[in-house]
């Protein structure tokens, strides 16, 4: 893709630049016997430390993720739940390396995954900042009240209910064992189950580049991410396993990181999330 197709957004968008929910095939359904609309919705945030505009949007998912807007968000259908209403995950792009700052958390996975929501939400262009909700709708700005507002409305799913353990085989590797159930009933189309491992309170001096001369702070930004399997034909009960190995970077600290399991389906559409912290002793 060109780059006269990205685009940094620099002034305040309304919320008629939140898109239609895209269509795709729904291969799940909750179960009869399982309470809806227990788990949280899934924010992810398409940014780079190169974008202009960015660190504000970085900004508001550090305030959804440590819960500044949890009763907010509660108030418009949530009363009486317990648990965080919104998960956030944060994907540093690389396309804008090429403006004079290379950003260290970026990664042309993420280029990817967010080329391949921009095809299913049928948008023309790709940019920074951008905010996907549960896979389904995305927004360009960084308003509060439209975030909020599309975090209310999105569907929700129950939590998977897996249990975690933790290893590390070598001082550079981690791995991620999870077993539990999916706790809705999923189809032959299937959904694979992905497992990102995250970082909080990072903090760079910006040195060149639209933010040169800005001390930026990131967090819930995703280090690694990799798919444990697909499931397919089971059952909300049924008790699935898998592993997830990560190799780990220079300086990796586990009181700073932490796990978030999602269920996605091939229109990358959010069906449950479930989060962990890693143990301080790993």
């Amino acid at each position: 893709m060109s780059r006269r197709l990205f685009a940094c957004f620099r002034g305040k968008k309304s919320s008629s630049s939140t898109s239609k929910p895209s269509s795709g095939n729904n291969s799940a359904a909750v179960a009869d016997d399982v309470p809806a609309g227990d788990g949280p919705v899934l924010v992810q945030l398409f940014s780079s430390q190169g974008c202009k505009t960015s660190p504000a949007a970085e900004m508001l998912m550090s305030r959804l993720g440590r819960g500044d807007f949890d009763a907010q968000i509660r108030g418009g259908g949530e009363e009486g739940s317990s648990g965080s209403p919104a998960m956030v995950l944060v994907f540093h792009v690389d396309y804008w390396d090429y403006k004079g700052w290379k950003d260290p958390y970026g990664s042309s996975q993420w280029t990817v995954r967010q080329k391949a929501y921009v095809e299913a939400l049928n948008l023309d262009t790709m940019f920074t900042p951008q905010l996907v909700i549960q896979g389904r709708s995305q927004l360009v700005d960084n308003e509060e009240e439209n975030l909020l507002k599309s975090i209310v409305e999105a569907p929700r799913f129950p939590s998977p209910a897996f249990k975690a353990s933790f290893q590390r085989p070598t001082s550079e590797t981690l791995q991620v064992s999870l077993t539990g159930a999916v706790r809705m009933k999923v189809d032959g189309n299937g959904l694979d189950i992905m497992v990102a491992l995250y970082e909080t309170g990072l903090v760079t001096d910006c040195e060149r580049g639209e933010n040169e001369g800005r001390m930026l702070s990131n967090d819930y930004v995703v280090r690694k991410m990799e798919k444990m399997c697909t499931v397919k034909d089971v059952t909300a009960k049924k008790s699935v396993s898998g592993t997830a190995h990560f190799t780990l970077w220079d300086g990796f600290n586990s009181s700073k990181c932490g796990v978030v399991v999602f269920l996605q389906n091939s229109s990358l559409h959010i069906f449950g999330t479930q989060s962990f912290k890693l143990p301080d002793e790993i």
